[in-house]
């Protein structure tokens, strides 16, 4: 059976259940996600370890909707976690503490309160302050606390710039000059229990280079604590694959987890590994409504939709590809069209100069492959209330959010 989002001969589907009959009962913009792909996914990096000692530790800032995180907590997933908000979603999904990794280049103090006592897999350190703060609060707790040291390698992703976390001059973890000092310190700190060290150079990485050079360094870091009687638990290799959102070539799971044990075997320590994106940007579509069309030049419209930067920012942030087709395509010469969405700036562009079917005002339109980082950066900009979602799976679907509303936006304000 097809899984997925795909073109049943006359209109759109997710997995065998027309998307038009999703928007005409939940209305729009709505996000529709599909269980099926979600575990389809999941097992094809869990299995690709075929053997080695590993955790998937699910990222859930690509998508953080409690039905979508409870659903890889069903798989067996671990999670990670940028936020005490993400760790109280991943807590009450039913996610113990020792499953969750604490990762964040900015913890602040009562973030870090709130996580030191809860006996966590690990608190990725950021910074040698940041790791006094920890120290300091686990010793007035009289207890030992469980860290991690996330180095940043000076490695290019390859990514968009604004995704790209692994070059020195990325805010994101410490050099390696100072995490030499930092992990020589951690003997003589008996508050703090070095488990692991970590590396994470980015997001959308679509070449194995850059994924395989992360994980050799820390794997030779982790190597060189062991010789120097430091054994760490685990190795953690991040996250970061990507997925093509214009068919062009990525690096496959087996690939990329093929690379990272080889990488990592010489060390004969467990690895984690942080996806997100790689799991849920394909298993996610934004369904939107055309509201109005207008000319743009000689050559192309505009169609509007009813949603935009507001439910999906990445177009309008980086400039990111999304493939738009029409769920129910009209007879009639394709054209072309701008597709934006009716937010009050002009960077609310969904896409530029996509060749499409004749639209007209109530037609249905699929924005695919914003399973990742779509619901989770949406904003109530323009007060505009957040999307419904639903899960489809078994042939039916389930509302795993309801529809914000102007009520919903208020309560907060007296």
């Amino acid at each position: 059976m097809t899984t997925g989002f795909f073109n049943s001969g006359q209109e759109l589907v997710c997995d065998g259940v027309p998307l038009a009959a999703i928007a005409d009962a939940e209305g729009t913009p709505l996000y529709v996600y599909s269980a099926p792909t979600i575990r389809a996914r999941y097992r094809a990096i869990d299995d690709a370890f075929d053997g080695y000692p590993h955790a998937v530790h699910y990222a859930l800032k690509a998508n953080s909707t409690f039905g979508i995180v409870r659903l890889l907590r069903s798989l067996g997933s671990a999670a990670d976690a940028n936020s005490v908000g993400e760790i109280e979603v991943a807590r009450r999904a039913g996610f113990a503490p020792a499953d969750i990794v604490f990762t964040g280049v900015g913890k602040s103090q009562d973030e870090l309160a709130y996580a030191v006592p809860l006996g966590l897999k690990a608190i990725n350190v950021e910074s040698a302050g940041e790791l006094d703060r920890i120290e300091a609060i686990a010793q007035r707790l009289d207890a030992a606390v469980r860290v991690a040291v996330r180095i940043n390698p000076d490695i290019d992703a390859g990514s968009h710039p604004h995704i790209s976390t692994g070059l020195r001059i990325n805010k994101f973890g410490v050099p390696l000059a100072t995490a030499r000092e930092m992990l020589a310190s951690m003997p003589a700190r008996p508050a703090l229990t070095l488990v692991s060290v970590h590396v994470h150079i980015g997001s959308q990485i679509t070449s194995l280079g850059p994924l395989g050079g992360a994980a050799a360094f820390v794997a030779r870091i982790a190597g060189e604590l062991r010789r120097a009687g430091q054994p760490l638990e685990y190795v953690d290799v991040g996250g970061g694959l990507g997925i093509s959102y214009d068919g062009s070539h990525v690096v496959s799971p087996h690939d990329y987890v093929t690379a990272l044990v080889a990488a990592v075997r010489p060390t004969a320590l467990p690895i984690v590994v942080e996806p997100g994106r790689s799991i849920v940007g394909p298993a996610g579509a934004l369904v939107a409504r055309v509201i109005d069309t207008k000319p743009r030049n000689a050559l192309s419209e505009f169609v509007v939709i009813d949603a935009g930067m507001t439910e999906l920012m990445r177009p309008a942030l980086y400039d990111a590809f999304h493939r738009i087709e029409p769920v129910r395509p009209s007879p009639g010469d394709p054209r072309a069209y701008e597709v934006v969405g009716p937010v009050c700036e002009s960077s609310d562009v969904v896409g530029r100069d996509r060749i499409l079917p004749p639209l007209e005002v109530g037609d249905l339109m699929a924005i695919l492959d914003s399973g990742a980082y779509g619901s989770a950066m949406a904003s109530n900009y323009n007060r505009r209330p957040l999307p419904a979602e639903v899960l489809v799976d078994n042939g039916s679907w389930q509302r795993i959010r309801r529809r914000q509303t102007i009520d919903d936006i208020l309560a907060l304000e007296p």
